[in-house]
């Protein structure tokens, strides 16, 4: 249902439902787009819209993205390189904390469905035991 209507806010968007036939819910859904798009249609009607396409070029999209992602990476290597200066100096006792805190930390990340910041702090996780443990890291994980 949740495709359907962000099918139907594309400009020539379309969602096909392939069933034996048509259920409740279906029906449901696809009046309820209907009612939704005829009160759009309305709506431009009465203000002079005329629904457009985004237009631009595929490069510009990616460069923010990719610039973004950038400086996240540079903050990320920042933030790992001030922890490998002190991650050798770490008390057991400190360090088996840390591995606590940091593990939370990936448990929420992988709860938010935000699996990138959570294996980040997998590998921290490992690096960590690593270091204040001696314990080989896995290549396989």
């Amino acid at each position: 249902i949740q495709t359907i209507g962000r099918a139907a806010r594309n400009l020539h968007g379309k969602a096909i439902l392939y069933a034996d036939k048509v259920t409740g819910s279906m029906r449901r859904a696809m009046d309820e787009t209907e009612r939704r798009r005829q009160k759009q249609v309305e709506h431009n009607k009465k203000y002079g819209i005329t629904p457009r396409g985004v237009e631009k070029a595929v490069g510009n999209i990616m460069e923010g993205a990719q610039s973004k992602y950038d400086q996240k990476r540079a903050q990320q290597k920042t933030s790992t390189h001030d922890q490998d200066v002190s991650i050798d100096h770490l008390a057991p006792e400190i360090a088996v904390k840390k591995i606590h805190q940091l593990e939370q930390q990936m448990y929420e990340h992988a709860r938010n469905l935000e699996f990138e910041d959570a294996a980040r702090l997998r590998d921290e996780i490992q690096q960590l035991k690593s270091a204040a443990f001696q314990i080989p890291t896995s290549e396989a994980g």
